[in-house]
């Protein structure tokens, strides 16, 4: 049948790779099973036999597919240039169209739940009670381990949304995205962003009419449904002059937004912040705070090519950083995939855990709600594990 919708790869994406297989080594699924299938090269070989009529998309082209992380380690390594992400959602979306049925469960938590305030404000209670109760340790395995991963709900204190700061006469304007995962279950990460931002003197908007980034939905081949959040989240941004996310998947998915003009540029917070300090509008630390290990979420290092910012925070917060992986191979959090492909994850989860064991740290700095769980979900309990942002505000915060 070939591609049915207008999300598919294009043939200029697809005749980008040269097979040349300088992804093979970067990437996690092949370097698990060795299998050409399970490499970048291998799917998008599979992806130019569907364009070419060779095969359809059937159920073992999705097993192929489903299989990739979506991480996008390839990207940087590749010297066509391949925009394997962009490939990659495109096909999920054909998917999606061609194989009906199989995801309408999914199609409703990320098309329709995650922008539901009312739908993740429920989620957050359950789960607040949930922990209270004990109950996280009676769901299955898979959930299970998505659940121990989480932060402790009670105590998160007051939602984002809604509030401003700063000199309102500012002639710049940051808007911050709330994110629907992220202000309900790491609500701590964004009130740090929010006393950084207004320690730097900017002037900060967190419209209550936004909504969810999208991310999920893109990933999953729920096209439609990511293109409802950007226009949603056009209208509650305008008039901002950069949006800034608090979770490097949001700010990876932002930055591929086609903002009208209003919106001059979009970024994480480790980058904000990182330029900040180098401006001298937030303190350069004395003292040493100890080890501290690094965990690069993939979206942050290899969709954005963010490396230096989380480590320049850090360390102007005194804390001795320590690499865990020079290459940043993926957590196996990967979104869905930790419930999706529960064993694939569960091996690079235990990497990586082992990874940050070997370090001999007792402090983890990680800048994705995902990989934070990933981690805490396989560490239990053996270290202290925060987005940078926040060890850098504790850091300051002791230091008055």
């Amino acid at each position: 049948m070939g591609w049915v919708t207008e999300h598919h790869p294009t043939t200029e994406e697809l005749n980008a790779c040269v097979q040349c297989g300088l992804c093979l080594p970067v990437c996690p699924t092949f370097r698990l099973t060795g299998r050409e299938t399970a490499s970048p090269r291998g799917r998008l070989h599979a992806m130019s036999a569907v364009a070419e009529g060779v095969v359809e998309v059937d159920e073992t082209f999705t097993s192929i597919i489903d299989f990739c992380l979506g991480c996008r380690a390839c990207e940087p390594v590749c010297p066509g240039l391949v925009p394997y992400g962009r490939a990659l959602e495109g096909t999920r979306a054909e998917i999606a169209a061609q194989v009906p049925g199989r995801q309408s469960q999914r199609s409703w938590s990320v098309g329709k739940a995650l922008g539901s305030r009312v739908t993740m404000r429920a989620a957050g209670l359950g789960l607040l009670v949930a922990q209270a109760l004990g109950l996280t340790a009676l769901a299955p395995l898979r959930y299970r381990r998505v659940a121990r991963g989480l932060r402790r709900l009670r105590g998160r204190g007051r939602p984002s949304l809604g509030r401003e700061f700063g000199p309102p006469d500012s002639d710049r304007i940051v808007g911050l995205l709330a994110g629907c995962i992220q202000d309900e279950w790491f609500r701590p990460v964004n009130r740090a962003a929010l006393e950084l931002l207004e320690m730097a003197g900017h002037r900060v908007v967190v419209p209550t009419n936004q909504t969810c980034c999208g991310a999920l939905a893109a990933h999953d081949g729920k096209a439609e449904a990511a293109k409802a959040y950007a226009t949603s989240n056009f209208d509650a941004f305008g008039g901002c002059d950069v949006v800034v996310a608090t979770a490097a998947g949001c700010s990876a998915h932002l930055a591929g937004y086609e903002w009208p003009g209003f919106v001059s540029a979009t970024m994480d917070i480790t980058v904000t912040v990182a330029r900040d300090i180098e401006a001298g509008l937030l303190p350069t630390l004395d003292g040493s705070r100890g080890k501290i290990a690094i965990q690069d979420p993939c979206h942050l290092r290899h969709a954005q090519r963010v490396i230096a910012e989380p480590r320049l925070i850090l360390e102007a917060a005194g804390y001795e950083v320590v690499e865990i992986d020079d290459v940043g191979l993926c957590c196996g959090a990967a979104g869905l995939y930790t419930v999706l492909q529960p064993e694939a994850s569960e091996q690079l989860g235990i990497r990586k855990a082992d990874q940050v064991r070997s370090s001999g740290a007792k402090m983890v700095a990680s800048a994705n709600p995902g990989c934070e769980m990933q981690l805490r979900s396989y560490l239990r309990g053996e270290v202290d594990i925060r987005h940078p942002i926040e060890w850098y505000l504790k850091a300051v915060m002791e230091g008055r």
